[in-house]
């Protein structure tokens, strides 16, 4: 016998369905999310265990789902994920209630008609939490220094958007504002906040770099003209395991930087990307692209750069840098996938190749 357990799962509490595969209507059981709730949930799957019935659990994937799996699994019951945003059944439903869901899990479990999701490795979720948690004290930085550039704004001085960096420029700032009788304690605390949380992502960016110092895919990354620590770390964390995605394609597609398509009769049409996924790894792979742009005395020559100036002119640069963000996943989708850094030779034209190979082989044969 088999029996197939939807769950639910909320912050407070998990709504649980059981359903046998004899015909015998199941039955809904409630409990809380605290150690005692999570301990008697357990006992009861035992119980049933005991009885010589295989037990399954389903689960949507919510903020505590790898805490949850992580318990039941201990106990040697096999859980899957479930990947909402293809489970329409659910996000859809007309009657929306814990108890119906639970049920709905249930059903398609024993069917096994359920799309799964896949939760990171614990390191890639580790380096997920510091990163975010940097995002979080750069913008409230970036809100600290807007409402300084604001300020100034209304005394009539004209503020750069880097003026306020450095510790130094901030000082020079401070010493405007005094001049203007501007009252210290209107201001001391915002320059206080900036230096206070500026301190704190510099630490941040030293415990990233020491978990990813020996980590072969961000160093990988890093061989890219234009990417960084923070935007290497990002892109490793939520990349996670490289090999879960068939083609390069379908990495571009797990970033959302695809397009919609709609494909109806003889009919296709096109849309604005799926923006599905996650943002981070979108947004890093943006960033990449911008490195690229600035550095471009090194890039000018790459086929990528010069496609994206192309394209710059007659889409804009909104356009371009996301179409040329999806041809970098590419890339480094084939980077990862081959465990080689990234190769400039392969990123010129041809003939620009073909005569630095020349030059190359002439200055090795006067050398010798």
């Amino acid at each position: 016998m088999r029996m197939s357990v939807g769950v639910d799962l909320h912050k407070s509490q998990f709504t649980v369905y059981w359903r046998s595969d004899d015909g015998i209507t199941g039955r809904h059981e409630r409990y809380g999310t605290t150690q005692d709730g999570y301990r008697r949930f357990e006992m009861a799957v035992q119980s049933v265990m005991e009885t010589g019935t295989a037990v399954e659990v389903a689960v949507e994937s919510t903020g505590n789902t790898r805490y949850f799996k992580q318990r039941l699994e201990r106990c040697g019951v096999p859980v899957r994920v479930v990947n909402t945003a293809k489970f329409k059944v659910v996000t859809e439903s007309v009657k929306k209630t814990d108890r119906h869901d639970a049920a709905t899990l249930a059903e398609f479990l024993e069917k096994d008609m359920l799309p799964e999701a896949h939760l990171c490795s614990p390191e890639s979720e580790e380096l997920r939490r510091v990163i975010k948690t940097r995002k979080t004290l750069v913008e409230t930085i970036v809100t600290v220094k807007n409402q300084l550039h604001g300020l100034l704004l209304s005394l009539g001085i004209e503020s750069k958007r880097g003026q306020l960096q450095s510790a130094r420029e901030r000082r020079r700032v401070k010493s405007v504002l005094a001049a203007h009788h501007v009252a210290g304690n209107a201001v001391e605390p915002l320059f206080e906040t900036i230096d206070r949380l500026s301190a704190e992502v510099k630490t941040l960016d030293r415990v990233i770099a020491e978990m990813t110092e020996d980590d072969e895919v961000v160093q990988l990354i890093k061989t890219i003209p234009g990417a960084g620590l923070i935007t290497a770390a990002t892109i490793r964390a939520f990349t996670d395991d490289i090999s879960r995605y068939p083609t390069a394609g379908k990495y571009a597609a797990y970033a959302g930087l695809v397009p919609w398509v709609q494909n109806s009769n003889e009919t296709i049409h096109h849309g604005r990307i799926t923006k599905r996924g996650p943002v981070e790894l979108r947004t890093a792979l943006v960033q990449v692209v911008l490195g690229m742009v600035r550095v471009r005395r090194r890039t000018g020559t790459y086929r990528i750069i010069q496609r994206y100036d192309r394209m710059k002119r007659i889409k804009g640069s909104g356009r371009s840098i996301i179409a040329t963000a999806r041809q970098l996943s590419e890339i480094i989708y084939r980077m990862l996938t081959d465990g080689v850094p990234f190769d400039e030779m392969k990123m010129v034209d041809p003939v620009i190749h073909r005569k630095v190979v020349e030059m190359q082989a002439a200055a090795y044969d006067v050398a010798s």
